[in-house]
Protein backbone atom coordinates (compact mmCIF):
# COMPACT_ATOMS: atom_id res chain seq x y z
CA UNK A 1 0.00 0.00 0.00
CA UNK A 2 2.80 2.22 0.04
CA UNK A 3 2.88 4.21 -3.06
CA UNK A 4 2.25 7.87 -4.04
CA UNK A 5 -1.38 7.68 -3.95
CA UNK A 6 -1.93 6.25 -0.35
CA UNK A 7 0.75 8.87 1.10
CA UNK A 8 -1.25 11.56 -0.92
CA UNK A 9 -4.40 9.73 0.76
CA UNK A 10 -3.10 10.27 4.34
CA UNK A 11 -1.96 13.68 3.42
CA UNK A 12 -5.36 14.73 2.83
CA UNK A 13 -6.46 13.38 6.67
CA UNK A 14 -3.52 15.21 8.19
CA UNK A 15 -5.23 18.20 6.09
CA UNK A 16 -8.76 17.37 7.93
CA UNK A 17 -7.30 16.72 11.16
CA UNK A 18 -5.50 20.10 11.47
CA UNK A 19 -8.86 21.39 10.27
CA UNK A 20 -11.36 19.95 12.29
CA UNK A 21 -12.78 17.65 9.30
CA UNK A 22 -14.46 14.52 10.08
CA UNK A 23 -15.20 13.94 5.69
CA UNK A 24 -13.70 15.24 2.91
CA UNK A 25 -15.49 15.22 -0.66
CA UNK A 26 -14.02 16.00 -3.84
CA UNK A 27 -15.62 15.56 -7.28
CA UNK A 28 -14.13 14.76 -10.65
CA UNK A 29 -15.16 17.87 -11.78
CA UNK A 30 -14.61 21.77 -12.20
CA UNK A 31 -15.94 25.28 -11.01
CA UNK A 32 -18.55 24.93 -13.84
CA UNK A 33 -19.91 21.53 -13.05
CA UNK A 34 -17.96 20.27 -16.36
CA UNK A 35 -17.85 16.52 -17.42
CA UNK A 36 -14.42 17.02 -18.53
CA UNK A 37 -12.19 19.03 -16.33
CA UNK A 38 -9.11 20.86 -17.25
CA UNK A 39 -6.21 19.39 -15.46
CA UNK A 40 -6.19 22.31 -12.88
CA UNK A 41 -9.16 20.65 -11.59
CA UNK A 42 -8.74 16.89 -11.75
CA UNK A 43 -8.16 16.40 -7.78
CA UNK A 44 -9.80 12.94 -7.61
CA UNK A 45 -6.95 11.77 -10.38
CA UNK A 46 -4.18 13.29 -8.13
CA UNK A 47 -4.99 11.78 -4.57
CA UNK A 48 -5.91 8.37 -6.30
CA UNK A 49 -4.77 7.91 -9.82
CA UNK A 50 -7.97 7.11 -11.27
CA UNK A 51 -8.06 8.74 -14.37
CA UNK A 52 -12.13 7.85 -15.20
CA UNK A 53 -14.52 10.84 -16.27
CA UNK A 54 -16.97 10.10 -13.39
CA UNK A 55 -15.69 9.51 -10.11
CA UNK A 56 -15.80 11.18 -6.68
CA UNK A 57 -13.86 10.53 -3.78
CA UNK A 58 -14.51 10.70 -0.10
CA UNK A 59 -12.24 10.50 2.62
CA UNK A 60 -13.13 9.94 6.24
CA UNK A 61 -10.32 9.35 9.20
CA UNK A 62 -10.50 5.31 8.37
CA UNK A 63 -11.65 4.90 5.13
CA UNK A 64 -11.16 6.13 1.67
CA UNK A 65 -13.64 5.58 -1.18
CA UNK A 66 -14.06 6.22 -4.72
CA UNK A 67 -17.52 6.51 -6.25
CA UNK A 68 -18.11 5.42 -10.13
CA UNK A 69 -19.81 3.54 -12.69
CA UNK A 70 -20.26 0.54 -14.95
CA UNK A 71 -18.09 2.00 -16.87
CA UNK A 72 -15.13 2.25 -14.77
CA UNK A 73 -15.46 -0.66 -12.31
CA UNK A 74 -12.14 -2.94 -14.15
CA UNK A 75 -10.43 0.35 -14.78
CA UNK A 76 -10.96 1.74 -10.99
CA UNK A 77 -9.72 -1.84 -9.44
CA UNK A 78 -6.72 -1.47 -11.59
CA UNK A 79 -5.69 1.76 -10.75
CA UNK A 80 -6.77 1.91 -7.48
CA UNK A 81 -5.06 -0.97 -6.37
CA UNK A 82 -2.30 -0.38 -3.61
CA UNK A 83 -3.52 3.20 -2.56
CA UNK A 84 -6.31 1.71 0.45
CA UNK A 85 -8.84 3.14 -1.74
CA UNK A 86 -12.14 1.17 -1.84
CA UNK A 87 -14.28 1.02 -4.61
CA UNK A 88 -18.12 1.84 -4.50
CA UNK A 89 -20.11 0.83 -7.26
CA UNK A 90 -22.79 2.91 -8.80
CA UNK A 91 -25.66 2.44 -11.42
CA UNK A 92 -26.10 -1.22 -9.93
CA UNK A 93 -29.16 -2.30 -8.02
CA UNK A 94 -27.33 -2.20 -4.47
CA UNK A 95 -25.96 1.34 -5.03
CA UNK A 96 -25.29 3.57 -2.27
CA UNK A 97 -24.75 7.39 -3.00
CA UNK A 98 -22.49 9.26 -1.17
CA UNK A 99 -25.03 10.64 0.78
CA UNK A 100 -26.61 7.92 1.72
CA UNK A 101 -23.22 6.11 2.38
CA UNK A 102 -21.90 9.13 5.18
CA UNK A 103 -25.66 9.08 6.81
CA UNK A 104 -25.19 5.06 7.26
CA UNK A 105 -21.92 6.13 9.17
CA UNK A 106 -24.48 7.77 12.00
CA UNK A 107 -21.96 10.03 13.01
CA UNK A 108 -23.06 12.61 15.56
CA UNK A 109 -23.00 16.85 13.85
CA UNK A 110 -19.93 15.79 11.18
CA UNK A 111 -17.98 18.58 9.84
CA UNK A 112 -17.95 17.99 5.98
CA UNK A 113 -15.19 19.81 3.77
CA UNK A 114 -15.46 19.86 -0.02
CA UNK A 115 -13.85 21.98 -2.20
CA UNK A 116 -16.74 25.15 -3.04
CA UNK A 117 -15.77 25.82 -6.12
CA UNK A 118 -15.88 22.39 -6.80
CA UNK A 119 -19.49 21.33 -5.55
CA UNK A 120 -22.60 22.07 -7.01
CA UNK A 121 -25.39 23.76 -5.12
CA UNK A 122 -27.59 20.89 -5.80
CA UNK A 123 -25.14 18.22 -4.77
CA UNK A 124 -25.03 19.88 -1.43
CA UNK A 125 -28.38 20.01 -1.26
CA UNK A 126 -28.94 16.37 -1.50
CA UNK A 127 -26.31 16.03 1.14
CA UNK A 128 -27.86 18.12 3.88
CA UNK A 129 -31.35 16.47 3.04
CA UNK A 130 -29.45 13.35 3.53
CA UNK A 131 -27.81 14.28 6.88
CA UNK A 132 -29.03 16.93 8.25
CA UNK A 133 -27.07 17.33 11.28
CA UNK A 134 -23.89 17.66 9.23
CA UNK A 135 -22.23 20.94 8.92
CA UNK A 136 -20.44 21.72 5.07
CA UNK A 137 -17.60 23.28 5.11
CA UNK A 138 -16.49 25.13 1.59
CA UNK A 139 -13.19 25.65 1.11
CA UNK A 140 -11.91 26.61 -2.34
CA UNK A 141 -9.56 25.29 -4.27
CA UNK A 142 -9.13 22.81 -1.16
CA UNK A 143 -5.75 20.76 -1.99
CA UNK A 144 -3.64 23.69 -3.03
CA UNK A 145 -1.63 23.83 0.28
CA UNK A 146 -0.98 20.42 -1.00
CA UNK A 147 -0.70 20.26 -4.64
CA UNK A 148 2.47 22.50 -5.18
CA UNK A 149 2.88 21.98 -9.23
CA UNK A 150 -1.26 22.25 -9.89
CA UNK A 151 -1.46 23.37 -13.09
CA UNK A 152 -2.95 26.89 -14.32
CA UNK A 153 -6.19 27.71 -15.57
CA UNK A 154 -6.02 27.58 -19.17
CA UNK A 155 -5.98 30.42 -21.28
CA UNK A 156 -6.28 29.23 -25.12
CA UNK A 157 -7.13 31.02 -27.98
CA UNK A 158 -10.42 32.17 -28.52
CA UNK A 159 -13.06 32.15 -32.27
CA UNK A 160 -16.22 33.46 -32.91
CA UNK A 161 -18.68 31.65 -35.42
CA UNK A 162 -20.24 33.34 -37.81
CA UNK A 163 -23.96 32.74 -38.49
CA UNK A 164 -22.94 31.02 -41.69
CA UNK A 165 -21.78 28.32 -39.06
CA UNK A 166 -24.49 28.54 -36.15
CA UNK A 167 -27.58 29.86 -38.39
CA UNK A 168 -28.35 31.90 -35.39
CA UNK A 169 -26.40 35.54 -34.26
CA UNK A 170 -25.40 35.92 -30.66
CA UNK A 171 -27.62 39.35 -30.85
CA UNK A 172 -30.66 36.90 -31.63
CA UNK A 173 -29.60 34.21 -28.68
CA UNK A 174 -29.50 36.96 -26.04
CA UNK A 175 -33.00 38.45 -26.70
CA UNK A 176 -34.54 35.41 -26.85
CA UNK A 177 -33.13 34.43 -23.41
CA UNK A 178 -34.11 38.10 -22.36
CA UNK A 179 -37.63 37.31 -23.60
CA UNK A 180 -37.65 34.08 -21.57
CA UNK A 181 -36.00 36.64 -18.19
CA UNK A 182 -39.50 38.14 -18.88
CA UNK A 183 -41.61 35.49 -18.16
CA UNK A 184 -39.59 34.52 -15.26
CA UNK A 185 -39.32 37.43 -13.84
CA UNK A 186 -36.07 38.09 -13.04
CA UNK A 187 -33.71 41.02 -13.84
CA UNK A 188 -30.62 38.81 -14.60
CA UNK A 189 -29.04 34.91 -15.24
CA UNK A 190 -26.04 33.57 -14.23
CA UNK A 191 -24.40 31.02 -16.37
CA UNK A 192 -21.66 28.46 -15.53
CA UNK A 193 -21.77 25.94 -17.71
CA UNK A 194 -19.22 26.21 -20.44
CA UNK A 195 -21.16 24.72 -23.43
CA UNK A 196 -23.80 27.04 -22.68
CA UNK A 197 -21.82 29.58 -22.56
CA UNK A 198 -19.91 28.82 -25.93
CA UNK A 199 -23.51 28.21 -27.37
CA UNK A 200 -25.05 31.82 -26.40
CA UNK A 201 -21.61 33.51 -27.14
CA UNK A 202 -21.15 32.12 -30.75
CA UNK A 203 -17.57 31.31 -29.14
CA UNK A 204 -15.29 28.37 -28.87
CA UNK A 205 -11.67 27.86 -27.70
CA UNK A 206 -9.65 24.60 -26.45
CA UNK A 207 -9.31 25.12 -22.45
CA UNK A 208 -10.48 21.81 -21.80
CA UNK A 209 -9.35 19.16 -23.68
CA UNK A 210 -11.55 17.36 -26.57
CA UNK A 211 -14.19 20.43 -25.87
CA UNK A 212 -14.00 23.51 -27.77
CA UNK A 213 -15.14 25.33 -24.45
CA UNK A 214 -13.57 28.79 -22.95
CA UNK A 215 -12.99 28.49 -19.10
CA UNK A 216 -15.23 31.51 -17.79
CA UNK A 217 -18.78 32.80 -16.49
CA UNK A 218 -21.58 34.96 -17.83
CA UNK A 219 -23.54 37.46 -16.64
CA UNK A 220 -27.09 38.51 -18.52
CA UNK A 221 -28.98 41.32 -17.67
CA UNK A 222 -31.99 42.70 -19.39
CA UNK A 223 -29.32 45.81 -20.74
CA UNK A 224 -25.78 44.44 -20.57
CA UNK A 225 -24.07 41.29 -20.72
CA UNK A 226 -20.77 40.88 -18.92
CA UNK A 227 -18.63 37.90 -19.56
CA UNK A 228 -15.68 36.33 -17.12
CA UNK A 229 -13.21 35.93 -19.25
CA UNK A 230 -9.90 36.83 -19.07
CA UNK A 231 -7.30 34.97 -17.58
CA UNK A 232 -4.02 37.02 -17.23
CA UNK A 233 -4.15 40.65 -17.67
CA UNK A 234 -1.04 41.17 -17.48
CA UNK A 235 -0.24 38.95 -21.16
CA UNK A 236 -1.58 40.46 -24.25
CA UNK A 237 -3.96 38.33 -26.13
CA UNK A 238 -3.36 36.44 -29.36
CA UNK A 239 -4.29 37.83 -32.43
CA UNK A 240 -7.12 35.14 -32.91
CA UNK A 241 -8.49 36.42 -29.31
CA UNK A 242 -7.88 39.86 -29.49
CA UNK A 243 -9.96 39.38 -32.69
CA UNK A 244 -12.61 37.57 -31.11
CA UNK A 245 -12.49 40.15 -28.31
CA UNK A 246 -12.91 43.37 -30.51
CA UNK A 247 -16.15 41.87 -31.91
CA UNK A 248 -17.90 41.05 -29.26
CA UNK A 249 -16.94 44.30 -27.85
CA UNK A 250 -18.69 46.04 -30.77
CA UNK A 251 -21.50 43.55 -29.63
CA UNK A 252 -21.56 45.81 -26.58
CA UNK A 253 -20.23 42.58 -24.48
CA UNK A 254 -18.18 43.55 -21.21
CA UNK A 255 -15.21 41.66 -20.68
CA UNK A 256 -13.90 41.02 -17.40
CA UNK A 257 -11.67 39.30 -15.43
CA UNK A 258 -12.12 35.53 -14.91
CA UNK A 259 -11.66 35.66 -10.86
CA UNK A 260 -13.48 38.85 -10.88
CA UNK A 261 -16.89 37.00 -11.09
CA UNK A 262 -17.80 36.89 -7.51
CA UNK A 263 -17.03 40.09 -6.87
CA UNK A 264 -18.78 41.84 -9.25
CA UNK A 265 -21.44 39.88 -8.31
CA UNK A 266 -20.96 40.96 -5.05
CA UNK A 267 -20.62 44.96 -5.98
CA UNK A 268 -21.04 46.63 -9.69
CA UNK A 269 -24.61 44.96 -11.08
CA UNK A 270 -26.27 45.06 -7.71
CA UNK A 271 -27.35 48.16 -8.48
CA UNK A 272 -29.34 47.31 -11.71
CA UNK A 273 -30.22 43.58 -10.44
CA UNK A 274 -32.78 42.37 -7.54
CA UNK A 275 -33.69 39.05 -9.08
CA UNK A 276 -31.34 36.69 -10.33
CA UNK A 277 -32.15 33.51 -12.05
CA UNK A 278 -29.04 30.28 -11.36
CA UNK A 279 -29.21 26.84 -12.04
CA UNK A 280 -28.37 24.64 -8.86
CA UNK A 281 -26.98 21.97 -11.08
CA UNK A 282 -23.99 23.60 -12.86
CA UNK A 283 -23.77 26.98 -10.05
CA UNK A 284 -21.02 26.14 -7.40
CA UNK A 285 -21.83 26.93 -3.63
CA UNK A 286 -18.64 29.38 -3.58
CA UNK A 287 -20.49 31.94 -5.59
CA UNK A 288 -24.06 30.52 -4.71
CA UNK A 289 -22.85 31.55 -1.12
CA UNK A 290 -21.51 35.39 -2.40
CA UNK A 291 -25.19 36.08 -4.16
CA UNK A 292 -26.83 35.64 -0.93
CA UNK A 293 -24.27 37.45 1.23
CA UNK A 294 -25.18 40.48 -0.83
CA UNK A 295 -28.38 40.17 -0.65
CA UNK A 296 -29.84 39.23 -4.12
CA UNK A 297 -33.29 37.38 -4.62
CA UNK A 298 -32.23 34.00 -5.97
CA UNK A 299 -34.49 32.02 -8.13
CA UNK A 300 -32.80 28.37 -8.65
CA UNK A 301 -34.03 26.52 -11.52
CA UNK A 302 -33.41 24.80 -14.77
CA UNK A 303 -31.27 26.74 -17.59
CA UNK A 304 -33.09 27.11 -20.32
CA UNK A 305 -29.95 26.81 -22.66
CA UNK A 306 -29.33 23.02 -22.75
CA UNK A 307 -33.38 21.99 -24.01
CA UNK A 308 -32.78 24.96 -26.82
CA UNK A 309 -29.13 24.28 -27.95
CA UNK A 310 -30.50 20.37 -27.82
CA UNK A 311 -32.60 21.05 -30.80
CA UNK A 312 -30.49 22.04 -34.21
CA UNK A 313 -31.30 24.17 -36.92
CA UNK A 314 -31.33 23.84 -40.23
CA UNK A 315 -27.63 25.19 -40.56
CA UNK A 316 -26.27 23.35 -37.99
CA UNK A 317 -27.98 19.93 -39.22
CA UNK A 318 -26.44 21.08 -42.43
CA UNK A 319 -23.20 20.93 -40.80
CA UNK A 320 -23.63 18.32 -39.05
CA UNK A 321 -24.73 15.86 -42.11
CA UNK A 322 -21.38 17.59 -43.78
CA UNK A 323 -19.27 16.10 -40.76
CA UNK A 324 -20.37 12.96 -40.93
CA UNK A 325 -19.91 12.97 -44.15
CA UNK A 326 -16.19 13.94 -44.19
CA UNK A 327 -15.69 11.91 -41.10
CA UNK A 328 -17.13 8.76 -42.67
CA UNK A 329 -14.57 9.10 -45.51
CA UNK A 330 -11.99 9.63 -43.04
CA UNK A 331 -13.22 6.36 -41.38
CA UNK A 332 -13.09 4.08 -44.59
CA UNK A 333 -9.65 5.35 -45.45
CA UNK A 334 -8.63 4.35 -42.17
CA UNK A 335 -10.26 0.58 -41.97
CA UNK A 336 -8.53 0.27 -45.23
CA UNK A 337 -5.36 1.09 -44.13
CA UNK A 338 -5.74 -1.44 -40.67
CA UNK A 339 -6.87 -4.33 -42.95
CA UNK A 340 -3.12 -4.49 -44.65
CA UNK A 341 -1.63 -3.84 -41.42
CA UNK A 342 -2.93 -6.18 -38.52
CA UNK A 343 -0.53 -8.22 -36.82
CA UNK A 344 1.72 -4.98 -37.35
CA UNK A 345 0.36 -2.22 -35.44
CA UNK A 346 -0.78 -1.94 -31.84
CA UNK A 347 -3.68 0.00 -30.39
CA UNK A 348 -1.66 3.41 -30.05
CA UNK A 349 -0.56 3.35 -33.44
CA UNK A 350 -3.94 2.39 -34.66
CA UNK A 351 -5.40 5.53 -33.01
CA UNK A 352 -2.63 7.87 -33.93
CA UNK A 353 -3.10 6.81 -37.95
CA UNK A 354 -6.87 7.39 -37.31
CA UNK A 355 -6.05 10.79 -36.48
CA UNK A 356 -3.64 11.45 -39.12
CA UNK A 357 -7.31 10.70 -41.61
CA UNK A 358 -9.14 12.83 -39.62
CA UNK A 359 -6.46 15.71 -39.56
CA UNK A 360 -6.53 15.60 -43.56
CA UNK A 361 -10.29 17.23 -43.42
CA UNK A 362 -10.22 21.53 -43.44
CA UNK A 363 -11.83 22.19 -40.79
CA UNK A 364 -10.41 19.77 -38.53
CA UNK A 365 -10.46 21.52 -34.57
CA UNK A 366 -9.03 18.41 -32.50
CA UNK A 367 -11.00 14.90 -31.66
CA UNK A 368 -14.19 14.70 -29.75
CA UNK A 369 -12.91 12.68 -27.11
CA UNK A 370 -9.83 10.44 -26.26
CA UNK A 371 -10.03 7.63 -28.61
CA UNK A 372 -10.72 4.17 -27.39
CA UNK A 373 -8.82 1.75 -29.28
CA UNK A 374 -9.02 -1.45 -27.73
CA UNK A 375 -8.15 -4.74 -28.92
CA UNK A 376 -9.35 -8.12 -27.15
CA UNK A 377 -9.66 -7.88 -23.40
CA UNK A 378 -9.30 -4.02 -23.38
CA UNK A 379 -12.51 -3.56 -25.31
CA UNK A 380 -14.42 -5.06 -22.26
CA UNK A 381 -13.56 -1.83 -20.65
CA UNK A 382 -15.88 0.55 -21.55
CA UNK A 383 -13.94 3.47 -21.52
CA UNK A 384 -10.54 2.14 -22.34
CA UNK A 385 -7.32 4.19 -22.31
CA UNK A 386 -5.33 3.06 -24.91
CA UNK A 387 -1.75 3.06 -23.40
CA UNK A 388 0.90 4.87 -25.29
CA UNK A 389 3.95 2.47 -24.76
CA UNK A 390 3.57 -1.55 -24.99
CA UNK A 391 0.37 -1.06 -26.15
CA UNK A 392 -1.18 -4.55 -27.17
CA UNK A 393 -0.92 -5.76 -30.71
CA UNK A 394 -3.82 -6.14 -33.27
CA UNK A 395 -3.51 -9.72 -34.05
CA UNK A 396 -5.45 -11.52 -36.93
CA UNK A 397 -8.41 -12.83 -34.44
CA UNK A 398 -10.70 -11.58 -32.53
CA UNK A 399 -12.56 -8.28 -32.34
CA UNK A 400 -11.21 -4.13 -31.69
CA UNK A 401 -13.36 -1.64 -30.23
CA UNK A 402 -12.56 1.30 -31.60
CA UNK A 403 -14.46 4.42 -30.57
CA UNK A 404 -13.73 7.98 -31.66
CA UNK A 405 -14.91 11.20 -33.17
CA UNK A 406 -14.07 14.35 -34.69
CA UNK A 407 -14.52 18.23 -33.94
CA UNK A 408 -15.27 20.39 -36.81
CA UNK A 409 -15.78 24.46 -37.58
CA UNK A 410 -18.73 22.40 -39.06
CA UNK A 411 -20.15 19.43 -36.48
CA UNK A 412 -19.43 16.90 -33.70
CA UNK A 413 -18.65 13.34 -34.62
CA UNK A 414 -19.18 10.10 -32.55
CA UNK A 415 -18.83 6.50 -33.99
CA UNK A 416 -17.60 3.07 -32.85
CA UNK A 417 -16.93 0.06 -35.05
CA UNK A 418 -16.22 -3.35 -33.70
CA UNK A 419 -14.41 -5.05 -36.16
CA UNK A 420 -13.20 -8.44 -36.92
CA UNK A 421 -9.44 -9.08 -37.44
CA UNK A 422 -9.87 -12.21 -38.50
CA UNK A 423 -11.04 -15.66 -37.20
CA UNK A 424 -13.47 -15.21 -34.27
CA UNK A 425 -15.23 -17.47 -31.61
CA UNK A 426 -19.08 -18.54 -31.90
CA UNK A 427 -19.67 -16.40 -28.33
CA UNK A 428 -17.96 -13.36 -30.21
CA UNK A 429 -19.70 -13.82 -33.25
CA UNK A 430 -23.22 -14.22 -30.90
CA UNK A 431 -22.33 -11.03 -29.42
CA UNK A 432 -21.18 -9.10 -32.33
CA UNK A 433 -24.83 -10.47 -33.74
CA UNK A 434 -26.93 -9.41 -30.75
CA UNK A 435 -25.35 -5.96 -30.37
CA UNK A 436 -25.97 -5.45 -33.65
CA UNK A 437 -29.83 -5.90 -33.30
CA UNK A 438 -30.02 -3.98 -30.46
CA UNK A 439 -28.34 -0.64 -32.37
CA UNK A 440 -30.68 -1.79 -35.62
CA UNK A 441 -34.05 -2.31 -33.42
CA UNK A 442 -33.50 1.49 -31.87
CA UNK A 443 -32.53 2.73 -35.60
CA UNK A 444 -35.98 1.82 -37.03
CA UNK A 445 -37.90 3.08 -34.13
CA UNK A 446 -40.73 4.99 -35.02
CA UNK A 447 -42.99 6.91 -31.85
CA UNK A 448 -45.35 9.48 -31.19
CA UNK A 449 -45.06 12.67 -29.67
CA UNK A 450 -43.97 12.67 -26.09
CA UNK A 451 -41.38 9.80 -26.24
CA UNK A 452 -38.88 10.15 -24.17
CA UNK A 453 -35.95 8.23 -24.03
CA UNK A 454 -36.05 5.68 -21.45
CA UNK A 455 -39.14 4.82 -23.09
CA UNK A 456 -37.02 3.36 -26.22
CA UNK A 457 -34.30 2.28 -24.37
CA UNK A 458 -36.03 -1.11 -24.25
CA UNK A 459 -35.56 -1.52 -27.72
CA UNK A 460 -31.85 -1.44 -28.14
CA UNK A 461 -31.22 -4.00 -25.20
CA UNK A 462 -34.43 -6.56 -25.43
CA UNK A 463 -32.27 -8.62 -28.07
CA UNK A 464 -30.05 -8.87 -24.98
CA UNK A 465 -32.23 -9.34 -22.50
CA UNK A 466 -33.56 -12.20 -24.14
CA UNK A 467 -30.67 -14.02 -23.74
CA UNK A 468 -29.90 -12.71 -20.06
CA UNK A 469 -27.29 -10.39 -21.57
CA UNK A 470 -26.73 -6.68 -20.67
CA UNK A 471 -24.83 -3.99 -20.44
CA UNK A 472 -24.48 -1.23 -17.62
CA UNK A 473 -23.80 2.41 -19.33
CA UNK A 474 -26.48 4.53 -21.19
CA UNK A 475 -27.80 3.90 -24.98
CA UNK A 476 -27.05 7.30 -26.30
CA UNK A 477 -26.77 10.66 -25.35
CA UNK A 478 -26.94 14.01 -27.33
CA UNK A 479 -24.32 15.44 -29.35
CA UNK A 480 -23.61 18.86 -29.50
CA UNK A 481 -22.94 21.39 -32.82
CA UNK A 482 -18.91 21.83 -33.04
CA UNK A 483 -19.45 21.36 -28.69
CA UNK A 484 -19.52 18.77 -26.32
CA UNK A 485 -19.93 15.31 -27.61
CA UNK A 486 -21.94 14.88 -25.00
CA UNK A 487 -24.87 17.14 -24.05
CA UNK A 488 -28.09 16.85 -22.69
CA UNK A 489 -31.11 16.72 -21.48
CA UNK A 490 -32.14 14.02 -24.00
CA UNK A 491 -30.31 10.73 -23.40
CA UNK A 492 -32.02 6.94 -24.22
CA UNK A 493 -30.73 5.55 -20.70
CA UNK A 494 -33.48 3.28 -18.54
CA UNK A 495 -33.36 5.99 -15.44
CA UNK A 496 -36.33 8.03 -16.22
CA UNK A 497 -35.84 11.36 -18.11
CA UNK A 498 -38.93 13.70 -18.65
CA UNK A 499 -37.47 15.61 -21.89
CA UNK A 500 -39.18 14.07 -25.22
CA UNK A 501 -37.39 13.50 -28.51
CA UNK A 502 -38.42 15.83 -30.89
CA UNK A 503 -37.28 17.31 -34.89
CA UNK A 504 -34.03 18.49 -34.69
CA UNK A 505 -32.01 16.81 -31.63
CA UNK A 506 -28.90 14.85 -32.34
CA UNK A 507 -28.72 11.64 -30.67
CA UNK A 508 -25.89 8.28 -30.64
CA UNK A 509 -27.33 4.91 -30.61
CA UNK A 510 -24.38 2.56 -28.99
CA UNK A 511 -25.68 -0.60 -26.95
CA UNK A 512 -22.65 -2.34 -26.07
CA UNK A 513 -21.61 -6.30 -24.61
CA UNK A 514 -18.58 -6.69 -22.19
CA UNK A 515 -17.29 -9.66 -21.20
CA UNK A 516 -14.44 -9.47 -18.49
CA UNK A 517 -11.16 -10.86 -19.91
CA UNK A 518 -12.14 -11.65 -23.15
CA UNK A 519 -13.54 -9.05 -25.27
CA UNK A 520 -16.04 -6.23 -25.61
CA UNK A 521 -18.64 -4.87 -28.42
CA UNK A 522 -20.21 -1.74 -29.24
CA UNK A 523 -21.78 -0.43 -32.61
CA UNK A 524 -22.44 3.43 -32.68
CA UNK A 525 -24.08 5.76 -34.61
CA UNK A 526 -25.02 9.38 -34.70
CA UNK A 527 -28.61 9.67 -35.35
CA UNK A 528 -30.92 12.61 -36.29
CA UNK A 529 -34.90 12.65 -34.61
CA UNK A 530 -36.72 13.86 -37.89
CA UNK A 531 -40.87 13.93 -38.62
CA UNK A 532 -42.48 10.83 -40.11
CA UNK A 533 -45.69 11.96 -40.39
CA UNK A 534 -49.19 12.17 -39.44
CA UNK A 535 -52.33 9.39 -38.73
CA UNK A 536 -55.31 9.10 -37.57
CA UNK A 537 -53.62 8.59 -33.95
CA UNK A 538 -51.41 11.83 -33.93
CA UNK A 539 -47.91 13.07 -34.95
CA UNK A 540 -45.01 10.38 -35.65
CA UNK A 541 -40.86 10.73 -35.24
CA UNK A 542 -37.98 8.65 -36.53
CA UNK A 543 -34.67 9.01 -36.94
CA UNK A 544 -32.47 9.68 -39.61
CA UNK A 545 -28.83 8.01 -39.68
CA UNK A 546 -26.10 10.85 -39.85
CA UNK A 547 -22.92 8.78 -39.24
CA UNK A 548 -21.82 7.42 -42.76
CA UNK A 549 -19.32 4.08 -42.27
CA UNK A 550 -20.24 0.62 -42.96
CA UNK A 551 -20.95 -2.64 -40.63
CA UNK A 552 -18.80 -5.55 -41.05
CA UNK A 553 -20.88 -8.32 -41.80
CA UNK A 554 -18.74 -11.14 -41.63
CA UNK A 555 -19.16 -12.53 -38.75
CA UNK A 556 -22.57 -12.20 -38.21
CA UNK A 557 -25.04 -15.07 -37.28
CA UNK A 558 -27.88 -14.32 -39.60
CA UNK A 559 -30.08 -16.67 -38.06
CA UNK A 560 -29.84 -14.95 -34.95
CA UNK A 561 -31.40 -11.70 -37.28
CA UNK A 562 -35.02 -10.95 -38.30
CA UNK A 563 -35.34 -10.22 -42.28
CA UNK A 564 -36.37 -6.81 -41.35
CA UNK A 565 -33.22 -6.27 -39.35
CA UNK A 566 -31.11 -7.65 -42.51
CA UNK A 567 -32.72 -5.32 -44.87
CA UNK A 568 -32.06 -2.28 -42.66
CA UNK A 569 -28.12 -3.50 -42.75
CA UNK A 570 -28.22 -3.82 -46.18
CA UNK A 571 -29.68 -0.66 -47.00
CA UNK A 572 -27.54 1.20 -44.48
CA UNK A 573 -24.42 -0.39 -45.55
CA UNK A 574 -25.69 0.46 -49.55
CA UNK A 575 -25.67 3.93 -48.88
CA UNK A 576 -22.22 3.85 -46.91
CA UNK A 577 -21.09 2.91 -50.13
CA UNK A 578 -23.16 5.37 -52.57
CA UNK A 579 -22.05 8.01 -51.05
CA UNK A 580 -18.48 7.92 -49.90
CA UNK A 581 -16.87 6.22 -52.98
CA UNK A 582 -17.33 8.90 -55.61
CA UNK A 583 -14.98 10.77 -53.25
CA UNK A 584 -12.70 7.80 -52.00
CA UNK A 585 -9.50 6.49 -54.07
CA UNK A 586 -10.32 4.20 -56.20
CA UNK A 587 -8.55 1.35 -54.48
CA UNK A 588 -10.65 2.07 -51.47
CA UNK A 589 -13.86 2.15 -53.21
CA UNK A 590 -13.45 -1.07 -54.89
CA UNK A 591 -12.67 -2.54 -51.58
CA UNK A 592 -15.24 -0.57 -50.23
CA UNK A 593 -17.75 -2.49 -52.76
CA UNK A 594 -16.93 -5.94 -51.20
CA UNK A 595 -17.79 -4.92 -47.78
CA UNK A 596 -20.67 -3.81 -48.72
CA UNK A 597 -22.53 -6.59 -50.46
CA UNK A 598 -25.49 -7.27 -48.97
CA UNK A 599 -25.73 -10.47 -46.66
Amino acid sequence: MDNIFSARVEAVRALMQSNGWDILILTGSDPHASEYPAPRWQQVYWVSGFTGEAGDLVITRDHAGLWTDTRYFIQANTQLAGTGIQLHKMRVPEQVPIPEWIASLQMEAPVIAVDGLCQTVSAIHTLQKAVPSATVVPVPDLLSTLWKDRPAIPSTPIITLGEDLTGESREAKIHWLRKWMMLQEVDAIFLTALDEIAWLLNVRGSDVDYNPLVISYLLVTMDDVYWFVRKDESQEPDEETQASFQELLSDEITLCAYEEAGIALSTFVHENVDRIFVDPGTLNIQLRATLEESGYDVLEGLSPIPLRKSVKNSVEIAGMREAHLEDGLAMEKFLYWLEGKIGQVDEWEAACKLQSFRAEIPGYRGDSFQTISAYGPGAALPHYVTPRNSAPVLEPHGLYLLDSGGQYLFGTTDITRTIPLGPCTALEKEDYTLVMKCHIDLSMAVFPVGTCGCHLDILARNPLWQTKRNFGHGTGHGVGFFLGVHEGPQEFRQNFNAYPYVPGIINTIEPGLYREGLHGVRHENVVLVRDAGTSEFGKWYSFETLTLCHYDTSVLVLDLMTPEEIAWLNAYNERVYRELSPRLPAEVAAWLREKTRPV
